[in-house]
């Protein structure tokens, strides 16, 4: 287990790196890269998908860097056994996408990976490079595996969700992505990604350029945004979460009900109050404030004044998305077209990237 916990340091050390030096270059070079990023249908997203992810799709895609949103439907059966609404939540993703500022154009594509046959053909041929041992030591479909049993998701584990990493890095590179921002925890995918995209190159392109690239991991500046419970990462599962849908009057009504400390006094002490400090981090997120300067600001107004505070702020910062929202549900034509339209350019990166792959592997025929 120690040996173990040295390897995934040293991993995300190196990651770190690279993140930094990326997130410089990107700057200067948009062109040179291609993000894929995206989400799981399994319902409408929370202000932690807010702050922690969809914030920075707008920042890069207004970079000017091409961007693939990906909506990855088929991945839902793999630790869902309800199915009959992944349409709707599909639907639902593309109205919270389009209300946070993400704009489709032919630099960024929002598409269902199901509707791009061409990238689930990459599926067996990566499988080819991996091991079983490989994919079972996986940390994060370890835990993926445990959660999907305790919630009661799914009854028992399918092969599926043991190959979730190789489906992902079809989904990476089949539009040769370079770039996915990601947390730590999705670290370990990105790592089979890039062991995928070389090995083939080793094996299959030796007298020719090598066709995909090794994505690097764009690792996310937000800290980990603990649900309203205090003490557990916001989920929909969890049922600790604010989500972008909510009015201004369900939102204050959540926030009413957050775990905090029965200290009047409020300080920003991450590590032994971190309830209070969760609150005071989303303040800041809301604000560009430092929750320190918030906490001393609030001082002995106690909880009450501290989650007054933030539903004042949430509630700010999320009203321009709410009323966009609002409009685009009126409109599910145009969500259908934006998917749609989606999908035809995605299924042309993916139909160029097949026909190198066949003709890496002598399958043209």
């Amino acid at each position: 287990m120690e040996e173990l916990d040295k390897d995934i340091n040293k991993t995300f050390a190196a990651a770190l790196e690279r993140s930094q030096k990326l997130e410089e270059d990107i700057i200067k070079n948009p062109k040179k890269y291609r993000v894929l990023t995206g989400d799981r249908p399994t319902g409408r997203l929370h202000i932690g998908h807010y702050f922690g992810s969809i914030k920075n799709r707008v920042r890069l895609s207004k970079l000017g860097i091409p961007t693939m949103v990906l909506i990855a439907d088929y991945q839902v059966l793999t630790d869902h056994d309800a199915y009959q609404e992944i349409s709707q939540n599909t639907k639902q993703l593309v109205i919270d996408y389009l209300a946070a500022g993400l704009e489709p154009s032919k630099d960024m594509i929002i598409y269902p990976h199901s509707y791009i046959p061409e990238c689930n053909q990459l599926m067996l041929p990566f499988l080819t490079l991996v091991t079983s041992a490989e994919l079972e030591r996986n940390p994060t479909v370890k835990e993926e595996m445990q959660n999907a049993l305790e919630t009661g998701k799914v009854k028992t584990i399918n092969a599926g969700m043991l190959t979730y990493p190789v489906h992902q890095a079809c989904d990476i590179l089949f539009c040769k992505g370079n770039v996915v921002p990601v947390g730590k925890d999705q670290l370990p995918h990105i790592e089979l990604t890039r062991t995928i995209a070389r090995r083939f190159n080793e094996k299959y392109c030796k007298n020719t350029p090598p066709i995909f690239p090794l994505p690097d991991a764009l690792l996310s500046k937000t800290p980990s945004i603990l649900g309203l419970d205090g003490s557990q990462k916001m989920s929909k599962s969890r049922g600790n979460a604010i989500m972008l849908s909510a009015t201004e009057d369900e939102t204050a009504k959540l926030i009413k009900k957050a775990k905090t400390d029965g200290e009047r006094c409020i300080t920003y002490d991450p590590v032994n109050r971190p309830e209070v400090a969760n609150l005071l981090m989303l303040i800041s997120l809301c604000t560009g404030e430092a929750p320190s300067a918030i906490a001393e600001r609030i001082g002995e107004g106690g909880g009450g004044e501290l989650k007054k505070t933030l539903i004042e702020a949430l509630n700010e910062e999320l009203r321009p998305l709410r009323q966009r929202r609002s409009e685009l549900e009126k409109d599910m034509g145009y969500i259908s077209k934006v998917l749609k339209e989606g999908a035809e350019r995605a299924r042309e990166l993916a139909v160029q990237t097949l026909n190198e792959v066949r003709s890496a592997m002598n399958m043209v025929i």
